[in-house]
């Protein structure tokens, strides 16, 4: 029963296995269901780090369709969240695993020549009662459960022959919207991708959808705005000092809590609609300026300086300079009442409260 349960787990592949994707592995060890995690990546020596989070690593490298191979039918739901390689238009690690994860047919299964002489054809061929019957038993056999099991993470039998085809979640980005002049936006806004990154992640969401379409997977999108956490603060760069933009150039900026970001993709691999695009972000509608104040406010250190847009031109980094062109403010209405996503941090002030202002309990 033990080795029945065991193979019966679902298994789950994390591609580009980074900081979201490790908290993605620790939440899902946290499950009850405690599907089988296998995460991929090139490099050997962080297979001591993806286990001590609870995935099996996999070598590979999706700059190497040849090393690929082992990921077709590997796992029932992937989780792409690797970038685009870092030239050109397209996406060509997307298009490689696509390619990769077509899952052979089960072949049906029969005797062949050599064995039809065998053990197993002379029991078939003998009178029924001459047939091993299997061993009385001197109790009853139980009952079916009658408690549903999650329908989230259980593997169903397919039939010999049958295809499966394995549900993907795609990380993206709200870049490829490019400026929206700081209009309000929902997932039905028309890419404009203004620079060539946001162009490789329309080309990723192009694949997808066009493999979902004719049944190759199952693939959801997740547009995600700038991921923060106690780790991912821009500290440093109040620290240099580095200016913002004066209020009246500054620019419209979403976030979302990178422990909300994964639990919003697993939700999505559970309860994503195929072909369907959801804004993964939280509450709050800042400005770019007013989110390194609240920061600085939170940490006790002085307020990033302002400066006009042309000044910013001339002395900041390319960059930088790209995320402080573009202004939208996201609606994810389809996160909160389509998957009934409930965010850990509803906004920015939710997590400074709570991992910064508020001050430790006492003994």
């Amino acid at each position: 029963m033990i080795a029945t349960r065991i193979l019966r787990r679902a298994r789950i592949l994390i591609v580009g296995c980074g900081d979201v994707g490790l908290r993605c592995a620790a939440q899902l060890q946290a499950r009850r269901s405690r599907p089988r995690v296998f995460a991929l990546t090139r490099r050997a020596e962080r297979s001591d780090l993806l286990r001590a989070a609870g995935a099996v690593p996999v070598l590979g490298d999706l700059d190497q369709r040849a090393r690929l191979s082992r990921l077709a039918g590997l796992a029932g739901t992937v989780l792409h969240l690797a970038p685009p390689q870092k030239d050109g238009d397209d996406d060509l690690r997307t298009r490689r695993l696509i390619a990769a994860l077509k899952t052979r047919r089960q072949p049906a299964t029969r005797v062949s020549r050599a064995g039809r002489g065998g053990l197993a054809s002379r029991l078939l061929r003998r009178a029924p009662s001459e047939r091993i019957q299997p061993a009385s038993r001197p109790f009853s056999t139980p009952k079916p459960s009658t408690i549903v099991p999650e329908r989230t993470w259980r593997a169903r039998r397919a039939p010999a022959g049958a295809t499966r085809r394995p549900t993907l979640v795609y990380a993206s980005t709200t870049g490829v919207y490019g400026d929206c002049g700081g209009a309000r936006i929902d997932e039905t806004r028309t890419p404009r991708p203004a620079n060539a990154r946001a162009k490789r992640r329309v080309a990723a969401e192009r694949q997808l959808r066009r493999a979902t379409a004719r049944g190759a997977l199952k693939a959801t999108i997740a547009r995600i705005p700038g991921i923060y956490a106690r780790t991912r603060l821009p500290l440093a760069r109040l620290e240099k000092r580095t200016p913002a933009l004066a209020a009246d150039d500054d620019v419209y900026t979403s976030h979302i809590h990178a422990d909300d970001l994964a639990a919003i993709l697993l939700r999505m691999a559970s309860h994503g609609k195929a072909g369907r695009i959801v804004h993964a972000s939280d509450d709050s509608e800042l400005k770019m300026g007013e989110y390194f104040d609240r920061v600085a406010d939170a940490f006790g250190l002085e307020r990033a300086p302002r400066v006009s847009r042309e000044v910013a031109e001339r002395e900041l980094d390319p960059v930088l300079l790209s995320f402080m062109r573009e202004s939208r403010r996201l609606d994810n209405t389809r996160l909160t009442r389509e998957l009934r996503v409930r965010l850990r941090y509803p906004d920015v002030d939710a997590f400074l409260d709570a991992a910064v202002r508020t001050p430790p309990p006492g003994p």
